[in-house]
């Protein structure tokens, strides 16, 4: 079938939509393959926009229609790709070609050679991205570990704070001083145990190839960082707002904020489920505000502390 042999209705305007999208993330893969510079992944990033260009050829040589790219889908995955980095970018982007793929299956009868651009889909363009080098994500564990110690602990603390000290003065300072010491424990921590990890020579190699040992500062870095950021977030409304309730109130929801933004970049990075990993991260967040919340309605009512 070609575009002397023009498709059904239904099927070309399916073929049009598949078409525009594939020459915008021709467009997109090579505006990040020059974000990338010089690095490997320039290179890797530009087989891939091959593939989408190719792709674009083979409907086009179906449609006869000559189609731009669109530019605002660009300038949002280019966006994207600012806040959260290349690889989150990319898979965020394959994550919508799925839908893409099932109306692919959908109208594979009509046209012959589509069987061989689903298979492109599916299986080279997913190797192509599993080759994407990105430093940030070899040090995923460390922002895990503060953030998700930050959100525990600082949340706790604060929740405990306000009943016991019912002052957001008071309650921030203290807030920041343990928030601010735990994190610089946190990150010595984190440096001692990645400079004591290493590859671990007794396990084989994946693919063939050893995994490059983490940088313990850069390591470090990254859990402290982490850990600040959640403090101020979380400390901000008691230094805003008057009231000590309402801006515990704040700091729980900032908590919650935090933690879907970086449960969908887990799930999306790492391909895990975002629901289960939200419900575990607010479960326990949660879990411990409302246990030292109550501890410190113990602890103003019982040792007779006040603001």
């Amino acid at each position: 079938m070609t575009a002397e042999q023009p498709v059904p209705g239904r099927v070309r305007d399916a073929l049009l939509r598949f078409q525009q999208g594939e020459i915008t993330e021709h467009h997109i893969y090579l505006a990040l393959a020059e974000k990338a510079g010089e690095s490997a992944n320039r290179k890797v990033l530009a087989d891939i926009g091959a593939v989408e260009l190719a792709h674009y050829r083979f409907f086009h040589a179906l449609t006869g229609a000559d189609l731009a790219p669109g530019r605002i889908r660009i300038a949002f995955y280019l966006l994207v790709y600012r806040i959260f980095g290349i690889t989150f970018a990319i898979r965020f982007m394959e994550r919508g070609e799925e839908k893409a793929q099932r109306i692919y299956r959908e109208v594979t009868p009509s046209v012959p050679g589509l069987a061989v651009v689903i298979h492109d889909e599916e299986e080279h363009e997913k190797a192509l991205v599993a080759l994407i080098d990105e430093q940030r994500l070899k040090y995923t564990g460390s922002i895990v570990l503060g953030l998700n110690d930050a959100l525990v602990e600082l949340t706790g603390t604060l929740a405990g704070l306000t009943l016991a000290l019912q002052n957001t003065r008071v309650i921030a300072m203290a807030g920041l001083i343990t928030g601010i010491a735990a994190a610089l424990s946190m990150g010595s921590a984190e440096y001692l145990s990645t400079k004591a990890e290493g590859p671990s020579l007794s396990d084989p190699p994946s693919g063939g190839v050893r995994p490059e040992a983490r940088n313990p500062v850069q390591a470090a870095t990254y859990t402290l960082a982490a850990y600040i950021l959640a403090v101020i977030l979380l400390v901000a409304p008691f230094l805003v707002l008057g009231s000590y309730l309402l801006a515990l109130g704040v700091t729980i929801l900032v908590a919650i904020i935090i933690i879907v933004i970086f449960a969908f970049y887990i799930s999306v990075t790492r391909g895990v489920d975002f629901r289960g990993r939200f419900l575990e991260m607010a479960g326990i967040s949660l879990g411990v505000a409302l246990l030292s919340f109550l501890l410190g309605l113990v602890v103003r009512t019982f040792l007779g502390v006040s603001a």
